[in-house]
């Protein structure tokens, strides 16, 4: 008896915890879904590439399906196009949203501008760069959005740049704007790291440096004959690797077969892999060539100088030469690291990690104001401002645009307008 009402109070005590037991709620779709998903493409995007992230990917890191990002974005390019072209839209609100004041001066209001850009680019730094490298991947169409926002706030910051500096040529005025932008683009570059605080009023003192340049004039126009074309190498593999570059710089790596660079130096495919085993190995040669050309010039330069202070000089004159000479060898180094291979990618960072090293130290013992980590911020510019600037002078080797060149470079690194 006492055994059956032992049973009866089990049972009643199931029945009560049954009872209140939570129910489950539905699982339901973050409301901020979609923007979960762009953010995560976009970083991918930036660190390696249109070509080296996949849907699956990019699904997994969100912790969906392919099929649940399918109901956001259609396919990868409509994920790239959003990626793409909102960091440049971005860029262009933030200047616009900063709305003039009457009272500021020029000056001040130049400093507002270049705060907003900084301000825009540190917060999405992981990202703001995709535009620069991976964007020759869009539609036309597309790339002329992006093409068009970046136009405006050159723009914007032109007219203020105008104002404070009333002499300034167009020309002077677009150059600079554009080394002004590329400064504060230069954080998207690399990881080192600052205090929020400290990064915003380094990069807006150096903007200023460079937005107080005083520019070499142009030489007057003349009529320059046409460069010889000299005799082509017969060494087959060098012919390759310099199809390569042009290929690769022209329309970027993935877009660039081994049948289309054997073509261009007049070999079939079999051929090509007598030289090098695969594409990904005319890349990494491509990429050891512009190393070993960057080591000889930073050995040059140090072997020809007595102070740290002359060193820099030497530095910025043969980088400019350099990128000037080789500018689609210098292009590819800087915007294709992400496509080779992880071992190889590795090694070659940590050959570019040393040439900012070599830099930065020397910068650290001219400017005691300075520590090595904002030394190398700095050094970071002042090199991203001559692939900028020099493309929108299209390289051509004038004495005067690498003076002007090499003008801003300094202003960046030494923080006046002159370099003194």
């Amino acid at each position: 008896m006492a055994e059956r009402t032992k049973a009866r109070t089990r049972a009643a005590r199931v029945r009560i915890d049954v009872q209140h037991a939570p129910v489950a709620e539905p699982r339901r779709r973050p409301k901020n879904r979609k923007a979960q998903i762009a953010a995560v493409a976009a970083e991918a995007f930036s660190e390696r590439g249109y070509h080296g992230v996949s849907i699956d990917e990019i699904a997994t890191t969100v912790g969906i399906s392919g099929p649940a990002l399918y109901r956001h974005f259609p396919n990868k390019y409509a994920l790239f196009l959003h990626a793409a072209t909102g960091l440049a839209t971005s860029l262009e609100d933030a200047i616009a949203r900063d709305a003039e004041s009457a009272a500021a001066s020029p000056a001040e209001r130049l400093d507002q501008q270049i705060v907003a850009a900084i301000r825009t680019t540190v917060a999405n730094r992981k990202t703001a760069g995709l535009y620069r490298w991976e964007s020759r991947y869009l539609e036309p169409a597309d790339r002329a959005i992006i093409r068009a926002a970046i136009t405006s706030v050159n723009r914007r910051m032109g007219e203020t740049l105008a104002r404070m500096r009333p002499g300034l040529t167009e020309q002077d005025d677009f150059q600079i704007c554009v080394a002004v932008l590329s400064v504060v683009g230069s954080v998207t570059a690399h990881r080192a790291h600052l205090p929020t605080r400290r990064l915003e009023q380094l990069l807006l003192d150096a903007c200023r440096a460079v937005a107080r340049t005083e520019l070499p004039l142009h030489d007057a126009p003349a009529h320059r004959p046409p460069a010889p074309a000299g005799i082509a190498s017969s060494n087959k593999r060098e012919v390759l690797l310099h199809e390569a570059i042009r290929l690769f710089h022209a329309r970027g790596y993935h877009e660039v077969s081994i049948e289309e660079i054997g073509s261009a130096a007049g070999i079939n495919a079999s051929g090509v892999y007598r030289h090098f085993a695969s594409k990904s190995d005319l890349l990494s040669a491509a990429f050891h060539r512009a190393a070993e050309r960057l080591a000889v010039a930073v050995g040059t330069a140090l072997a020809g100088s007595t102070t740290p202070r002359d060193a820099l000089r030497s530095l910025v004159e043969v980088y400019v030469h350099l990128s000037f000479g080789q500018s689609e060898l210098m292009s590819v180094y800087f915007a294709e690291i992400g496509s080779l291979p992880e071992a190889q990618r590795t090694e070659l960072r940590n050959v570019q990690r040393l040439n900012v090293e070599e830099w930065s130290r020397l910068l650290n013992e001219v400017r005691a104001d300075l520590s090595v980590v904002e030394c190398r911020f700095l050094v970071h510019a002042a090199l991203n401002l001559v692939l900028d600037v020099g493309r929108v002078m299209h390289f051509e080797p004038a004495p005067a645009n690498e003076a002007r060149v090499r003008a801003l470079m300094l202003a960046t690194l030494f923080g006046s307008a002159s370099g003194a």
